[in-house]
């Protein structure tokens, strides 16, 4: 299986042949982004590693579109969706709510939580069966919905 890593490095090469700016800039600042964690924390990056950065740039994306939307701001939507999109190209297929709520709900029976006071028990033991193929919030919302 080809590491993310490699993935970005080879289209980064196919935008700069196809002088593709947003793409182009889009993976300079990914892989940039990787650089200065691996220089933070003395090491280089795993494949989940770099998953967990493209999801939190993913998330960054997600907020600066709502946001900006907020404003009326349909150019930096425009800018923000491109980018998005060309990130969550690297990301894992997000799975379908109905699956959040089967899982949600043997994980709630499997640490007899009883009240929205077991959310702590329930959303760590949830977020690693998913594996980042499911955003936080959404899976948050579900077990609330159910544990209510």
């Amino acid at each position: 299986m080809k590491k993310i890593i490699d993935s970005i490095k080879e289209d980064l090469k196919d935008s700069i042949k196809k002088q593709d700016n947003v793409k182009k800039s889009v993976y300079r600042f990914i892989l940039s982004a990787i650089h200065n964690e691996e220089i933070k924390l003395g090491k280089e990056l795993g494949e989940d590693e770099v998953l967990k950065l493209l999801i939190k740039q993913a998330q960054q994306r997600k907020d600066s579109i709502e946001a900006f939307e907020k404003a009326n701001r349909d150019d930096l939507v425009q800018k923000e969706s491109q980018e998005l999109e060309i990130i969550s190209q690297f990301l894992p297929e997000q799975v379908s709510e109905e699956k959040i709520k089967e899982l949600a709900a043997k994980a709630i029976s499997d640490t007899n939580a009883q009240s929205v006071k077991d959310l702590g028990k329930v959303m760590p033991l949830l977020m690693k069966q998913l594996g980042g193929k499911a955003e936080g919030k959404i899976v948050n919302k579900i077990v609330m919905e159910l544990l209510n």
